[in-house]
Order: structure tokens, then sequence, then C-alpha cells
């Protein structure tokens, strides 16, 4: 697999590949991405693939700042063009009724779609680059279907090369991602009868989109779209994970040390001395946008440390801590079929 700098030749490379029908990792503010040109269906398809993506869980399509909404979706309410004016480029996501000549392989099979500009600089010369800013990426996160997601270029090479035999085509380095956890996802696709919908909190709020609304953001509903990242299990090592609360994070720790357990910990609170011995400790700062600034990064160390369990210290559960909750808690959704039988302690 190629290692690209990420200088104006990379950026020409990847369009190039791109255009090919081919494969492309990239940085963006929120993770890395798999990127595909989104008209292409067979490329579309071949991320399903790499992936193990079910086909019907729809992708992201990444577009250039200068990029014209109006050829992706059937029609862009004023509230769409307000969000975008607001936030765009960021990591915002907005579900709009899809264009009929858009391939269905991005929505997966919806009629609606997912649109994004991101804020990365790599992403935002890739876009421009490729098909002369006029074309949209499909980007889901640059990883197994389910697994943690990456944050930087690194993450990618281990989820795909481990074995040193990866299709896709370049990765392009820019560093590690600065939000560090995925974008907001906000359907406006049924705005004239649902209003606007969160179907995926992130780091910009649903305080902050109601505040550019004008009216309260809805919860999501059975009859809401699909969207990326929002099945119950997601973002999760290979190692079973365990949330635990703060005043219950010692005793059980303990508990798990004397059952034979080996052990990593990601916590934010400063206990060293009550610790029993760790196979390994990732530190956290107990503040929201640091901490989803490395939450990825501590999933992924702590996912190498050969450790039984990863056991996180549950962050608070302020508002402003929406998105790094639902994250940590759709890693820990899977785990509990193989924890021992004191999970009775346990939060």
């Amino acid at each position: 697999m190629a290692n690209l700098l990420v200088d104006l030749t990379s950026i020409r490379l990847a369009a190039r590949k791109l255009e090919e029908g081919g494969l492309v990792a990239f940085p963006t503010e929120t993770v890395y991405g798999l990127g595909a040109d989104a008209e292409n269906p067979a490329a579309v398809t071949s991320i399903y693939a790499i992936k193990g993506r079910p086909s019907n869980h729809p992708v992201i399509v990444h577009v250039a700042p200068e990029a014209d909404i109006s050829y992706w979706a059937a029609s862009i309410p004023p509230e769409a063009r307000a969000l975008m004016n607001a936030f765009w480029p960021g990591p915002l996501t907005l579900i709009l009724p899809r264009a009929a000549h858009i391939p269905d392989q991005v929505s997966g099979g919806q009629h609606s779609i997912g649109l994004r500009c991101p804020s990365h600089p790599v992403a935002h010369a890739l876009l421009r680059e490729f098909k002369g800013g006029k074309g949209g990426i499909a980007a889901p996160s640059a990883n197994k279907f389910g697994h943690v997601s990456p944050t930087t270029a690194q993450h990618v090479r281990y989820e795909f090369d481990a074995d040193g035999d990866c299709t896709i085509g370049c990765i392009l380095d820019g560093g590690q991602s600065e939000v560090g956890i995925e974008s907001t996802i906000i359907d406006l696709s049924r705005i004239a009868t649902y209003g606007a919908v969160l179907l995926r909190p992130g780091h910009i709020s649903a305080a902050q989109i109601t505040a550019v609304l004008g009216v309260t953001v809805q919860a999501a509903d059975a009859a809401a779209p699909s969207a990326s990242g929002t099945l119950e299990s997601h973002y999760a090592p290979r190692t079973p994970v365990l949330l635990v609360s703060p005043r219950q994070l010692v005793v059980t720790l303990q508990q798990l040390h004397q059952a034979g357990q080996k052990l990593a910990l990601i916590a934010y609170s400063g206990m060293a001395a009550q610790l029993p011995p760790l196979a390994a400790q990732f530190q956290m700062v107990a503040e929201s946008q640091a901490y989803a600034h490395e939450l990825y990064a501590a999933l992924h160390s702590m996912d190498h440390a050969a450790a039984d369990l990863i056991v996180i210290e549950a962050p608070p559960s302020d508002l402003v801590w929406h998105g790094i909750n639902d994250r940590l808690r759709r890693a820990a959704h899977d785990s509990s079929a193989v924890l021992p039988d004191f999970k009775n302690n346990l939060m």
C-alpha cells in the first residue's frame, strides 16, 4: 500500500484513482473516510465489499464547498440552506431527498441522500481536484464495518493492510482528525411532516441546530431513514468493552482483577494509587472536545494491549457529551455476552 505525502502530486493521483473507479482513504476533520466515486455504482459497491458493510446501510456523499447541492438533492428546503450556511464546511451531514439520477447504492436503496462538506484541507483539495470539483465522494469511515473508526492514517493501514494485501488505491495522510467522532446527522428529507430529526449526535449539537432553525430538533422516529453509524452495535474494538460508572470503577477493576481478567483501562479520573495491575491504561481529559479528539485513538491503543477486557470510565451525562456517550454505548453493546458473572456489580 502506498504511503502518500499530501502534496499536489498525491492529491492528483488520488483523484485519478477515484475517477478510474478505485478506492482512496482520506482524512476529514471527523474521521478518515474510505472514498469512491459516488456516481459509479460498481465503485460504491466495492466500498461495501471491502468493509463488509450491509448493502442497505447508506453512505455519506462528501462534496466540495462550491458544489451544486441541487445536483444531488431533488429538493433543498430553506432549513437545509440555513444549516449549510451555519455549519459547512464542517461536521454536519444533511439527509435530503435524493435526485433521481444519483445511484441508489449511496443511499442503501432509500430515496434520500446524506450530504456533507468536510472542513479538512486535504479533503477540500481532493474534492476540488476530483472531477474538477463537480464530483461527490461516497465515503463511510475507513474501517471494517462496526469496528472503531480511524482518526489517523496508521489506523487505516492497520485495519486493511495487516496482511500486506490491500485493495485501497492510496491513503492520504493528513494527521490526526481534529474532531475525532463522526458527523452529526440531521434528517431534513421529511421536513414538512416531521421537522428536523437528529439521527446521529456529534460535535454539532441538537441545541446548535435548534438555534439556527428556530424550532426544536426531534428525536429519531420509526419512519426515519437509515443512516450511517446508527446500529445498536457499532464503533467496537475487537476486545470486549465494559462501561462502568466513576463511583463503581475502582471496585469493579479490583473484582475483575481478582477474577483473573487482564484489563485495559480508559479513564479520566486520577486514581492511580487505588488501581490493580493493568495491561495498559489511556488517560483521558475530562473535557468533551478533547475527549472526543482522543476517543478512537484510545480504543485503538487499548485494543492492541492483549487484554481480556477494555474497561471505560463512563463520561458525564451532560448534553455536551451526547455524541461521545452515543459512541461508547454502541461500542459496548455486544460485549455483555462475554462478561463474567460479577456483572450485577457493574453499571
